[in-house]
């Protein structure tokens, strides 16, 4: 049976596993987030409360 000898799906598990660890989070963090938090103006909004009568 020609499908329980490891040796070729060891290599292929183990390339797709490096090309994860080491390709691909180089190019992932290398783009920017458009919406940087910390760029904002902190503006405090003052919040007002209702007096509705719930009883």
């Amino acid at each position: 049976m020609p499908q329980l000898n490891p040796a070729p799906w060891f290599a292929i598990l183990f390339f797709a596993w490096m090309i994860f660890l080491i390709i691909l989070p180089p190019k992932i963090l290398a783009h920017k987030c458009p919406n940087d938090p910390g760029l904002r103006n902190l503006v405090v909004t003052e919040t007002k409360f209702w007096n509705w009568p719930w009883q």
